[in-house]
């Protein structure tokens, strides 16, 4: 099964952009988590959501 590709433009609806923030973000974390022990890389992710909250992922203390 193959996903569709999708349009890459600005959600409207505040609930939908969320929802998919939140997803989109887990995702990434856990990219980055997978590239630093994979590749013994020094990985860090920042994001910042709308509202200004943060979200961090550090390989490294």
């Amino acid at each position: 099964m193959v996903r569709g590709k999708i349009e890459i433009k600005r959600i409207e609806n505040q609930t939908s952009r969320q929802i998919t923030f939140s997803k989109r973000r887990k995702g990434l974390l856990k990219k980055a988590h997978e590239l630093s022990v994979l590749c013994d890389a020094q990985v860090a992710a920042i994001v910042f959501s709308q509202k200004g909250k943060l979200y961090e992922f550090a390989s490294s203390e």
